[in-house]
């Protein structure tokens, strides 16, 4: 075998998508080290930055067809720090860890509920890729660690433009927190808008409303984007409890044709 034929045969990995996942690594680990500097507007920023690359990088590696499972699994790595530890820890320094003033036992309930956040995403994620091949891809099986984040971040972003007292809100953290925890290991789906493609056609319509949606956000960016996170994950238990209610109004329209 010559030398140019093994070169070859050297495995190597596709640079953007790549490139777009590491990017969206560093953001959270610039979010982890402003939070630790208490520059928590930065980390907000960063979690968010991260958000849309992360967004960026299958969309890229499905249009330009260089799909790898090396890049979903670096992808899933970079997930746990950028919508794992990185909000975790910016929610703990930024508010949860107050709850040390009330007592040593509410300081552990502090950093334990950050944990459960953590290893809540890490579940959600293992469980994202071990179902990749057999799920429906329009839906997602638990609310999405990007979603769960961006609310988050979003509501640290909230309070700490309008001036606020951060610790009057500890006890709402510590609940959102875990809401959020529970939503993304639960088996509530959610939309996952994967089957919308760039390359389709669509009314002229669209593009005005996507202005109409810029004009809006910018009026109030952290209120108006927090409000529309907030709902996306609030749309999961919402769906659920009105199937339930057809599904109970059907069982009692034959019940009473018996």
């Amino acid at each position: 075998m010559t030398e140019s034929s093994s070169r070859r045969k050297i495995p190597g990995v596709f640079l953007l998508p790549n490139l777009i996942t590491t990017s969206a690594l560093f953001s959270g680990f610039y979010s982890v080290i402003a939070s630790i500097n208490g520059n928590f507007l930065d980390a907000v920023f960063a979690i968010l930055i991260a958000m849309i690359l992360d967004g960026l990088d299958g969309r890229i590696a499905r249009l330009t067809n260089t799909q790898t499972s090396f890049g979903a699994y670096y992808d899933s790595l970079s997930d746990l720090l950028c919508f794992g530890v990185a909000p975790a820890l910016l929610l703990y320094l930024w508010s949860l860890s107050n709850l040390n003033l009330i007592g040593w036992h509410w300081s552990k309930v502090a950093w334990i509920s950050c944990f459960i956040y953590v290893a809540s995403v890490a579940l959600r994620l293992a469980r994202f890729n071990s179902k990749l091949v057999t799920s429906d891809k329009k839906y997602f099986t638990g609310l999405a660690s990007p979603a769960s984040a961006a609310v988050l971040s979003c509501y640290v972003w909230v309070i700490e433009v309008s001036g606020s007292n951060v610790e009057n809100f500890s006890w709402m953290s510590l609940a959102l927190i875990l809401s959020l925890s529970f939503l993304m290991i639960s088996n509530i789906t959610y939309y996952s808008f994967k089957d919308i493609s760039i390359r389709q056609k669509v009314p002229h319509i669209s593009l005005f409303l996507i202005v109409l949606a810029l004009s809006f956000i910018s009026f109030d960016p952290p209120l108006v984007l927090l409000s529309f996170f907030a709902f996306y994950g609030l749309s999961g238990p919402v769906l659920l409890l009105s199937r339930l209610i057809k599904k109970k109004m059907l069982l009692s329209r034959e019940k009473k044709l018996l």
